[in-house]
């Protein structure tokens, strides 16, 4: 069959207001999975969701995990039809109007105008009730594919337990497909897909050379410092002017993008200008459009992102710390390898400053996603469809734990297919969504559906 757009835009708003009423219910319900004391909000976001995949007429299950839980939903057609999985996670980034410059109370939801603001709207509550529509007008529509849907709630602190879950329940997840929504557009001009992912290595450099704050005017000059020797070895291991990283290997394994990605990344409608607005930057690291493209997207990265030791308060206090702590992680191309990246990083640390202890923290693997077939075309047929253009190919400067799990262990190819924008705001304050994105999504997921139908 072939939906037809006209139609399936008339359904999407007919369907309106259920959608943001959802949409208020699940932003409302913080499941916030950094934060220990939200385990109960957690586990009535996952009951949430069972529910609401049962009211719209699919078999729910809650998976239990060694952590947070997996929501499977099931929408079956009938035997031997294809099934395709879509991926959403359901947890959500700490908010907090008292320490970040919401406008509105991040858990509670809010409109202006077709903006849909508060925690989660974009990333990735959003999105996921998009799927969870598109399906329901795919299946009044008599679309001929077995529809599922795989939401996580821990994907934002790493997805600790997502492989394990996999390994446990493979044989009721499997699928012939998955298809992630989880991704930003370049610009709402064009419809952008990923065609790939970095990976991600974090760990703690520790250094103790005492056991208390010294009187830096007593000890200072003879006393070592952990703070100095820490920056000094962080300066050894990167220049933080041009990001470059100054560790030996580091690169080795680094695939460059193909001419076709550099074509796709010019067709982008990526701008400098809209990328620092975007993001509030007063400056970055280069001008040029493709130099901060390639560096985005398809180069590692070594980043600093907190210092712990001595005094912060307010003015002087003329103290030598005993110990401090640098807390880093590096985002991995395209056949790097996590595990080689911390073997470069301790045989570094070795060599410079023998007495930093290591610590290894949250790890993921980059993915390569498939960018000619009939997946991937069906997925530039549906964001056509949907938007009018077809989509770039481009790749995604972050990390989603759960891609390679499912690749690995469902033996499946995984493809994207995300809604959000660079200005509904990942993980900032003032998170938000829009009609727009969300009812072309519910006709692209239709049109997805049946592209994979007639395979």
């Amino acid at each position: 069959m072939n939906p037809d757009k006209k139609t399936l835009l008339s359904w999407a708003r007919d369907h309106r207001t259920d959608f943001e009423s959802t949409l208020q219910q699940f932003v409302e319900t913080p499941s916030v999975s950094a934060e220990p004391e939200r385990i109960g909000d957690i586990r009535r976001c996952a009951e949430l969701a069972q529910a609401k995949i049962r009211e719209f007429g699919g078999e729910a299950t809650i998976l239990e995990t060694d952590g947070n839980p997996i929501v499977h939903g099931r929408f079956e057609t009938g035997r031997n039809l294809p099934t395709v999985t879509v991926y959403n996670h359901l947890d959500v980034q700490p908010a907090s109007r008292e320490t970040e410059p919401w406008k509105t109370d991040p858990f509670v939801f809010s409109k202006d105008g077709d903006r849909y603001l508060g925690r989660g709207t974009t990333d990735d509550k959003g999105p996921a009730l998009t799927a969870l529509f598109g399906i329901r007008a795919a299946r009044e529509a008599g679309v001929r594919a077995n529809m599922h849907l795989i939401w996580e709630l821990e994907e934002e602190i790493g997805s600790p337990s997502f492989d394990g879950a996999m390994k446990k329940y493979a044989r009721q997840l499997a699928t012939d497909s998955v298809l992630v929504s989880d991704t930003i557009w370049v610009s709402r001009e064009r419809p952008a897909c990923p065609a790939g992912l970095r990976g991600l290595q974090g760990f703690e450099l520790t250094l103790q050379t005492a056991a208390t704050d010294q009187h830096s005017g007593v000890t200072g000059g003879g006393a070592r410092n952990p703070i100095g020797e820490l920056m000094k070895l962080v300066s050894e291991m990167y220049d933080a002017t041009t990001g470059k990283v100054k560790i030996k290997g580091f690169y080795d394994d680094v695939v460059p993008p193909s001419k076709q990605e550099l074509a796709d990344f010019r067709d982008s409608g990526f701008t400098v200008k809209k990328f620092k607005k975007d993001h509030g930057f007063k400056s970055i690291r280069t001008e040029d459009p493709m130099d901060l493209m390639k560096r985005i997207w398809a180069m590692p990265t070594f980043e600093v992102h907190g210092l712990v030791g001595g005094y912060t308060g307010p003015g002087i206090k003329t103290v030598i710390p005993p110990s401090a702590t640098v807390k880093i992680s590096c985002r991995m191309v395209a056949n790097q390898d996590p595990k080689k990246i911390m073997k470069l990083v301790r045989e570094f640390v070795k060599q410079h400053n023998p007495d930093v202890k290591i610590v290894t923290e949250a790890s993921m693997l980059p993915y390569q996603a498939p960018t000619t077939g009939p997946l991937a075309d069906a997925v530039r047929s549906a964001m056509k469809f949907a938007f009018g253009r077809e989509p770039v190919f481009v790749r995604e400067g972050g990390s989603i734990g759960a891609v390679v799990s499912m690749e690995k262990i469902l033996n499946v190819p995984v493809l994207f297919l995300g809604l959000s924008l660079p200005e509904h705001g990942y993980h900032a304050p003032n998170e938000n969504y829009d009609w727009r994105q969300a009812s072309g999504g519910m006709v692209a997921f239709v049109k997805y559906f049946d592209e994979i139908a007639k395979m």
